[in-house]
């Protein structure tokens, strides 16, 4: 615990780790509070698109918690950043909420549900039959098949939901064609965080809720390598993988108390 309290910079997941939807989980406040008066660098980065950092900023402050703006990044920024990068100014057909669609038009891709060149999925309130079939003619004619994350399920206040790997899956097995996944554990999206964090790989942890997300992307990334009890995996879980994260905590605020959180 104490290699873990002398980092410099800690990147942390959000959904399973900091809240289940809007409900802030147990030693949180005083795991940011810790952070701030320790002169601690920290990211939130998560895999999920379907907020922009504002409006996860406003939804920190509403459970409570003051964190700047510059303290998030998204799969849905890192996609932008991504497309941007290997194809300026393309276009896009969107099934995503406004995160996404909202990261892709700051950095100039349009929408295109016509004849675009990539097919971008995230997680959306508004999945439906016509969206798949749709996404799936447009890949069948020759879009790129983008996934803003690898989550396959994502926690919430009455249970875990399906995520975008598990939205994809249609469309990948209709069509034969195999998604690109831009957030955790792909390190494009380490490595930015990494940049925005302002340290060094081996003076940072990583804390999540995922196995084969959060954990594998600290492995890989060099980073030191927290897996919390409070999100979707369980301690029998981690049996299954061939790798394993350096400390298994029940929550964030045994970081602080150093002692058993109830979750």
């Amino acid at each position: 615990m104490e290699v873990l309290r002398s980092k410099k910079g800690f990147i942390c997941d959000m959904d399973g780790v900091i809240y289940h939807g809007n409900q802030l989980l147990p030693g949180v406040a005083e795991f940011l509070n810790w952070l701030k008066e320790n002169k601690k660098n920290f990211l939130f980065l998560t895999n999920s698109g379907q907020y922009t950092p504002k409006e996860l900023q406003q939804k920190l402050a509403r459970m409570g918690l003051d964190v700047d703006e510059s303290h998030f990044y998204t799969s849905a920024l890192a996609t932008a950043r991504f497309l941007n990068s290997q194809a300026p100014g393309c276009s896009a057909y969107v099934m995503g909420e406004h995160g996404i669609q909202n990261a892709l038009y700051e950095v100039g891709i349009t929408y295109n549900d016509v004849d675009p060149d990539y097919v971008v999925v995230g997680e959306t309130s508004g999945y439906s039959l016509e969206m798949i079939t749709k996404a799936i003619r447009l890949v069948n004619a020759g879009a790129k098949l983008i996934g803003t994350n690898y989550d396959l399920t994502g926690p919430t206040e009455t249970g875990i939901v399906p995520a975008c790997r598990a939205l994809l899956a249609p469309i990948e097995l209709t069509t034969g064609k195999q998604a690109y996944y831009v957030g955790k554990p792909n390190p494009l999206m380490m490595r930015t965080g990494l940049r925005m964090l302002g340290v060094h790989s081996d003076e940072a942890a990583i804390i999540g809720d995922r196995m084969d997300t959060d954990i594998v992307a600290g492995i890989e990334s060099g980073l030191d390598t927290v897996l919390v009890l409070s999100g979707v995996t369980t301690r029998e879980d981690c049996k299954n993988y061939p790798y394993r994260p350096r400390l298994i905590l029940n929550g964030v605020g045994e970081i602080v108390n150093m002692s058993p959180i109830n979750v």
